[in-house]
């Protein structure tokens, strides 16, 4: 059964405007099922993923246009980069909005592409896992998150109290529609069937990887580090790779969507901030089943427990963002005296500071680095901390601590 996707409103709104819509994600995410869902019965759809159709459109793209006239939906496009330059064309003759949906897995090779053939054309959209609010049915609240009265109160009405045991199995589980809502598939067959595939058929497409077994070593020692500082020749020592393989790699992870890296927020203020990225997986199923948690009881007691529940947390406040349409305006703050803020959301130029603890009952230690955003001269508005408390309550005036289910 279809379960309904926050996109759809921006998916509505923005094939009225632009004559190509792409959705980009990881495999698995639901791009096609959710397309197919929004498509009109008089759009064709056609997958690039069958050999015949895919040799047709790679060795003449012209003739596949013929054949499959718009409105259409191709799915898979980054199999045939050749079809941009006549999809541009025939929407340059035709100015129509809707013309084309495409889905793409791997942005590494296609952005590229599609930047080159299509600017000013496409509408680029990134979707994700299942969000908490889309499993839970409250798909319509498309509001990105952010720490103000408004957005809380908002999200508070629709959102539903977990305990800590379903949050940490909500996180082992994973956001992958297939599993996230079948209870009944195996977890381990799934994510060990998932991390093959990708392997063998994406990276080896993507940068030429001959040792597959060094990059699973490299993908493990990847997901350890969740939620730390990006550090690449730790990983590199780790997987015994080149620091400049690692550096390869993490960018293939980066564009195919398995791994997100927050920047740090820099200002010229300051000299003193730290610049190298964090690191988070952006879907903790993966990050879990390749970590070897067995179990969401043993991740909740063992010692990836801070870490993956901030991976979590950045993963569901990005989904906030994305389904919506919208850039995430996320950073985050270290300085050189270690003074660090888990989360700063930019929005309008207000500095929204977040903290992020394993914890029902925070107490107001937990943010006593907020206070070094005077430093930056920039305005601050209401934060928060989000946590495992069951309802939201204040801290201070400007300070809300925040149940994880309710971003």
């Amino acid at each position: 059964m279809y379960r309904y996707r926050t996109l759809e409103t921006f998916i509505q709104k923005t094939t009225k405007q632009f004559p190509v819509i792409m959705i980009t994600g990881p495999r698995q995410v639901g791009k096609t099922t959710f397309l197919k869902h929004m498509s009109s019965e008089n759009r064709t759809y056609v997958s690039l993923d069958d050999p015949m159709v895919r040799n047709l459109a790679k060795e003449d793209p012209q003739l596949f246009l013929q054949r499959f006239q718009p409105p259409l939906f191709i799915d898979e496009i980054q199999y045939a980069p050749e079809l941009l330059p006549f999809i541009k064309m025939q929407v340059d003759e035709s100015q129509e909005a809707g013309m084309f949906w495409l889905t793409g897995s791997q942005q590494f090779h296609l952005m590229k592409g599609v930047s080159e053939s299509l600017a000013g054309r496409v509408g680029i959209v990134n979707l994700l896992g299942f969000s908490l609010r889309e499993i839970h049915g409250f798909a319509e609240v498309s509001t990105p998150f952010l720490p103000d009265h408004k957005t809380i109160e908002e999200h508070s009405k629709h959102s539903h109290t977990l305990s800590l045991k379903e949050i940490y199995y909500r996180i082992w589980r994973g956001s992958f529609p297939a599993i996230a809502l079948n209870g009944d598939i195996d977890r381990d067959l799934f994510y060990s069937s998932y991390i093959q595939t990708y392997i063998q058929r994406d990276l080896r497409d993507l940068s030429k990887v001959g040792d597959e077994m060094s990059f699973l070593r490299f993908l493990r020692a990847v997901a350890a580090r969740t939620g730390q500082l990006l550090n690449m020749s730790d990983m590199a020592r780790d997987a015994d790779v080149s620091p400049s393989t690692a550096k390869h790699w993490i960018s293939i992870l980066q564009a195919s969507g398995i791994i997100y890296l927050l920047e740090p927020y820099h200002s010229n203020v300051t000299k003193r901030l730290v610049k190298a990225p964090k690191l988070y997986f952006l879907d903790t199923g993966v990050c879990c089943y390749l970590t070897e948690w067995s179990s969401p009881e043993t991740l909740e007691a063992g010692a990836m427990t801070g870490a993956i529940l901030e991976t979590f947390i950045i993963c569901e406040i990005l989904k906030s963002y994305w389904h919506c349409g919208k850039r995430a305006p996320l950073y985050y703050y270290r300085d050189k005296d270690k003074k660090e803020i888990d989360l700063l959301i930019v929005h309008d130029g207000i500095f929204h500071p977040l903290e992020f603890k394993k914890t029902a009952s925070p107490k107001k230690d937990s943010i006593r680095n907020f206070n070094v955003l005077g430093r930056l001269k920039k305005p601050v508005g209401p934060g928060g901390v989000i946590c495992l408390a069951e309802t939201v309550l204040p801290m201070t005036e400007n300070i809300q601590i925040i149940p994880v289910s309710v971003i």
